[in-house]
């Protein structure tokens, strides 16, 4: 492996097919021309993950409880809002006979009912025009490989492994979804009684759209193994969410990512180490490679660094949904081309796309330099404070926000308190434990400097971080974290709820702002450490007798108040 132009890592010439092609140019483009129109949902955001199908859910109860359609019919016409854009193959056949069954079947007026049918052809027909640009991406794909093919490299051709979890997920969520439908008549009012089977439905639809998942990820991977695949040369890179973006083969600078995919690293030599006498010390080896690796992964994480770009010969017809594999320069010089396989398929990434990346960059920046200042100011006030000799100990606890957020918790589970029969038991005790646990911690929590380190109290002691061990401090939008660089430490994380934009109006610094400038000003220059040693007073008390406190009370309010 070498370092070429423009600082891309290079793989050996030995490693490149005989006659694999570099795709750049007009080729590149040309399949980037054969995206689906901007409106159409290509790349599923992360909150769509649970957020479509929790409302798929959702609707089916309204509309199972509101249309007299049979349960059914009320989840079949909720599930194609997902199908539209995680699970487009589903979408094309069963969307119009849910148009068809809402027509048909449905018991309220015709004003709604058609409204109903045109939203669910709408999302029939996104779901069309991303299939049918599936087929001109391809083309443009065998296009610029201009024929030749070859077979996996040896690491990858074995039995595929896609789609196992998803197999077990799905038959969960299936199961869960028929335990809804059965339970149905134990809710109390009729209205429940009604939706109910029609959650169920949708749950179960669900689980059978994450089996519909995993079979097509497992078919499409078994089809890379079983025959030679097309091969073009491309560059790639580890972006800030750790997938692998891919570029053409002539962007150096990494301008434009043509798509994106989740992938893993094969190891050549398996998983099983030699045998012999020297194979504890081999083990302990690969343990401290191995936690070094993930240091060095959760610390590009966290400053949403990308990787090296990389050249890389790509295995299979990349499109909307494909499958590929990938032989890739290593990140580290003198190291062997690593095999890389899809835990995910090929999501292209749209204009749309990448100017909703630049938009979001540019504010990040912006805002990054406000905060910058501020936080310059806090080290300036903790070196003042510590040139005067009067810090022995340095502390920070909860505050405002802390509490804030206690009470939008608080005020939502009200929410419930009306509910009669099990359903107020269920929900009343499952949140009295969640709050036990939770709660105490959210109202008092104390981080403690002092020479030696940080001191966080917990829920039954505290725990010591020493000052050359700490890995990371930031904020990252509600949240505070401090984490370590021995995997041993768990990462002592808190959250809030932030309105940045009042932030900057107001011109105030958030309270956890302010608490990672401090705590980050003593890390990185030891003079601004306190001097003293704290004791275990200072360090702050176990917070579990408040768990039990708030325990008692929430379980005594369930049972006892009307």
């Amino acid at each position: 492996m070498s370092t070429g132009s423009g600082g891309v890592l290079r793989l050996p010439a030995a490693a490149i097919p005989e006659g694999c092609r570099p795709w750049d140019g007009e080729d590149a483009r040309q399949w980037a021309r054969a995206l689906p129109p901007r409106g159409v949902p290509v790349r599923a955001q992360t909150w769509m993950f649970l957020g479509l199908p929790l409302m798929a859910v959702g609707g089916a109860g309204l509309l199972g409880e509101s249309t007299g359609l049979p349960a059914w019919g009320a989840a079949l016409a909720a599930l194609p809002v997902v199908w539209a854009v995680l699970r487009p193959e589903a979408a094309r056949i069963l969307a119009p006979v849910a148009v068809v069954v809402v027509l048909v079947l449905g018991g309220v007026p015709w004003a709604p009912r058609l409204g109903l049918a045109a939203a669910l052809t709408v999302l029939w027909a996104l779901a069309l025009l991303r299939l049918a640009a599936q087929g001109p991406q391809r083309e443009a794909a065998l296009a610029a490989a201009q024929g030749v093919t070859v077979p996996l490299p040896e690491a990858a051709g074995g039995r595929p492994e896609r789609g196992t979890f998803l197999f077990g997920w799905g038959l969960v969520v299936a199961v869960a979804g028929g335990a809804v439908y059965a339970t149905a008549g134990l809710w109390d009012t009729p209205g429940d009684r009604q939706g109910a089977p029609a959650a169920g439905w949708c749950l179960a639809g669900l689980g059978l759209t994450v089996l519909l998942t995993a079979a097509l990820a497992r078919h499409r991977a078994a089809g890379l193994r079983g025959a030679p695949v097309p091969v073009l040369r491309v560059l790639v890179r580890e972006n800030a969410d750790v997938d692998t973006e891919v570029y053409a083969a002539d962007d150096v600078t990494a301008r434009r990512p043509l798509f994106t995919v989740a992938t893993r690293e094969l190891d050549e030599d398996g998983d099983d180490g030699d045998d012999g006498d020297d194979g504890d010390d081999e083990d302990t080896s690969d343990d401290a490679d191995d936690e070094q690796e993930l240091r060095d992964l959760l610390d590009r994480i966290d400053e949403e660094r990308t990787g090296p770009l990389r050249e890389a010969v790509l295995y299979g017809v990349p499109h909307d949904g494909a499958e590929v594999v990938f032989l890739a320069a290593a990140e580290e010089d003198g190291e062997p081309p690593v095999v890389e396989v899809g835990v995910g398929s090929v999501r292209p990434v749209t204009e749309w796309t990448l100017r909703r990346r630049d938009a979001k960059r540019r504010s990040g920046e912006a805002r990054e330099a406000g905060y910058e200042e501020r936080r310059l100011a806090a080290a300036d006030r903790v070196r003042d404070e510590t040139a005067s000799g009067a810090v022995k100990i340095r502390r920070w606890r909860a505050g405002w926000p802390d509490w804030l957020a206690v009470l939008v918790a608080l005020a939502y589970a009200a929410h419930f308190w009306e509910d009669t029969g099990w359903w107020r038991y269920f929900f009343g005790f499952g949140l009295t434990l969640i709050a036990a646990l939770l709660l105490p911690r959210r109202l008092a929590w104390r981080v403690t400097a002092d020479s030696e380190g940080l001191w966080f109290n917990g829920f039954r002691e505290a725990r010591q971080l020493p000052w050359d061990q700490i890995r990371v401090v930031r904020t990252s939008g509600a949240e505070l974290k401090v984490d370590a660089k021995r995997a041993s430490f768990d990462e002592w994380t808190v959250h809030t709820p932030r309105w940045r934009w009042l932030e900057r109006r107001l011109g105030v610094m958030h309270p956890y702002e302010r608490t990672a400038a401090e705590i980050t000003a003593m890390w990185r220059n030891p003079e601004l450490r306190p001097l003293g040693v704290s004791d275990a007073r200072q360090r702050g008390r176990a917070v579990w007798p408040l768990g039990v406190v708030i325990g008692v009370v929430g379980a005594a309010a369930v049972t006892f108040l009307p």
